[in-house]
Formats: C-alpha cells, sequence, structure tokens
C-alpha cells in the first residue's frame, strides 16, 4: 500500500485552496516521501495557496528534512483578473495586486506544519542563480508559459541529486491544452529527452522522473 499523509494533512488539502486533485496529490506525496529517504530537502516551486505544500510538509516532517516552497505569491498568468483561474479572495485591497502568501501562511498554520517548511518568496530564476544546495525533490508546478516552465526546469533540475526525483505537474499532451498544461508537457519531454531523467510514474497530469545521469 502506498504512503499516505496524515489524516489531518489530507483533510487540510481537501479545505485548501488550489487545483490538485486528491490522486495527484497523493502521488506527490509517494514521490516526496520516497524522495525524502535521500536525506535533502525537497522543494516545490508554485505554492499558491500552499494546497500542495502541505503534502510536502508531512512527508518532511516524516523523513526528517525540511520542504522549501518558492513562489513570488502574485499568481501566475491565467490566476490574473479576467481569467478563468481568478480567484478574488486573493487579491490585496489596498494594492489591488493578488496577494497569496497571507492565505499560505494560514494554510500551514491550520494544519501545524508551519515549523517543516521555509517559505521562499520571490522570483524563480532569481533564487535558482543563487542556489548551492542538492535538493531530493523538485516539484515544478509554476507558470505556464514556456519562458517559466523552462524556466523552473533549468534553473532547479540541475540540483536534483542522484537518485532524487523531478515531479511535474499539469503535463497534458493535447494541443487543445495550450494553454494550461502545453509548456509543462514540453519541459517534460525535454527532461526523458535529456537522458538525466527517467519516468517513474504517471498519474493523470502528474509525472515522477528520476534522475539517472548527469546535466538536464
Amino acid at each position: 500500500m502506498p504512503p499516505a499523509p496524515k489524516p489531518k494533512t489530507l483533510a487540510a488539502f481537501k479545505d485548501a485552496k488550489g487545483f490538485m486533485p486528491p490522486g495527484e496529490g497523493l502521488a506527490l506525496y509517494a514521490a516526496a516521501v520516497e524522495a525524502g529517504g535521500l536525506g535533502l530537502p525537497l522543494l516545490e516551486v508554485g505554492t499558491y495557496c500552499g494546497r500542495s505544500t502541505l503534502l510536502l510538509a508531512d512527508a518532511a516532517r516524516e523523513a526528517g528534512v525540511t520542504a522549501l516552497t518558492l513562489d513570488h505569491h502574485r499568481g501566475s498568468e491565467e490566476q490574473q483578473p479576467g481569467w478563468d483561474y481568478h480567484d478574488p479572495e486573493t487579491v490585496d485591497p489596498e494594492i489591488g495586486l493578488m496577494d497569496t502568501l497571507p492565505i499560505f501562511r494560514r494554510t500551514l498554520h491550520k494544519a501545524e506544519l508551519e515549523e517543516h517548511v521555509v517559505a521562499l518568496v520571490g522570483r524563480s530564476p532569481q533564487v535558482a542563480r543563487i542556489w548551492g544546495t542538492p535538493l531530493g525533490l523538485v516539484f515544478i508546478d509554476g507558470g505556464h508559459t514556456d519562458e517559466h516552465a523552462n524556466g523552473d526546469y533549468e534553473g532547479w533540475a540541475p540540483h536534483v541529486a542522484e537518485g532524487g526525483l523531478l515531479v511535474i505537474h499539469d503535463v497534458f499532451p493535447e494541443p487543445e491544452d495550450e494553454f494550461t498544461g502545453q509548456a509543462p508537457y514540453r519541459v517534460y519531454l525535454r527532461a526523458l529527452g535529456s537522458g538525466a531523467f527517467t519516468e517513474v510514474s504517471a498519474t493523470d497530469s502528474l509525472r515522477v522522473l528520476r534522475r539517472t545521469g548527469s546535466g538536464i
């Protein structure tokens, strides 16, 4: 039987704002538990309101490592006003811009997982340029343009340790999903074509790959 998060974590996951279905969440959790065995941090690119972060935090707690989650908290393209994935509750009324950081903090607090997570607030390429620590898992779930998806891959895949896992969300092979999942799909193909990663599992739009070679 695959590992499962604590009931309190799973309940918090289901209550949190976000877009990851439970089935994909359980697959992410299983990958995080496995990667935690390497004794290295687990990193997520794309926090939003912390729904998937809860699962990484639970897995990190079990493994005695730290979960890291990175986001500028201003929302990706499809979450801006006027788009289908926009949530007016995420807008800061004082400045009129999205700010999901307070919601994320409340999400962690309610689940009692704050001490197992380090929140990195900034742009993915900027943080990646100064990063120097090997990672047991990198979960790419940020912007869905080619620029952002490739930037996340190029910035963070090099830090996946030998035997570590690269997890990519919203991998949609069909052309009609151009706006929501074609960029992650192209990154997934790029990772496979690099010779550095081998696919481990696929659960709906979630792909899990293991580093089995060098480079990206």
